[in-house]
């Protein structure tokens, strides 16, 4: 199960979050493909169903068609150019998202073999915050955790204190053309 899993206290903060907020009754469009976090929803009897690995920058088709309940979206937004759009498309009432939190001690995240598996964004709370506002959703709940790695340096020190991830859950603020 997810405690043997790397990353296990990403995926047991993320999972207890969930929990917190969305019932297994709800349907669930996960944006990403199939993940092993994804078949931890799964496993812990949630209704998941993935995007197919769209460019979520340019095809919002899977979230536009989605008539799932709720959206989640973990680790997805700072790998997208401009997540602006596909928060503003999403048609379900309630969203749980997490991101990894900017470092001002480290780099944002690029990866020397896969040329998709970058960060363009690495936000700080209050820009996600304001993201998600200016897209028309409520922050209901958040929090943050820290992610220390086992090795021997100032970095890793200050990863043993610095909160790593950020976790929301938001709810669609319905305007008034909508009532």
């Amino acid at each position: 199960m997810y405690e043997k899993t790397f990353p296990n206290k990403r995926f047991k903060n993320t999972l207890a979050f969930l929990q917190k907020h969305i019932t297994t009754d709800q349907s669930i469009l996960d944006l990403g493909v199939e993940n092993p976090f994804s078949r931890i929803m799964v496993e812990n009897g949630y209704a998941v169903t993935n995007t197919v690995g769209e460019d979520l920058d340019i095809d919002f088709s899977s979230v536009v068609k989605s008539g799932e309940e709720v959206v989640t979206a973990f680790e997805i937004f700072e790998h997208l150019l401009a997540p602006f759009n596909v928060l503003k498309e999403i048609k379900a009432d309630k969203l749980v998202a997490s991101i990894p939190l900017k470092l001002w001690f480290s780099p944002a995240y690029q990866s020397e073999n896969d040329p998709w598996d970058r960060h363009y964004h690495e936000f700080e709370d209050w820009q996600f915050d304001w993201l998600l506002e200016k897209t028309g959703w409520k922050i209901i709940d958040r929090a943050k955790w820290t992610n220390p790695v086992q090795r021997i340096g100032i970095r890793p020190l200050l990863r043993t204190f610095t909160p790593r991830y950020y976790i929301v859950y938001a709810v669609r603020i319905k305007s008034k053309s909508q009532n």
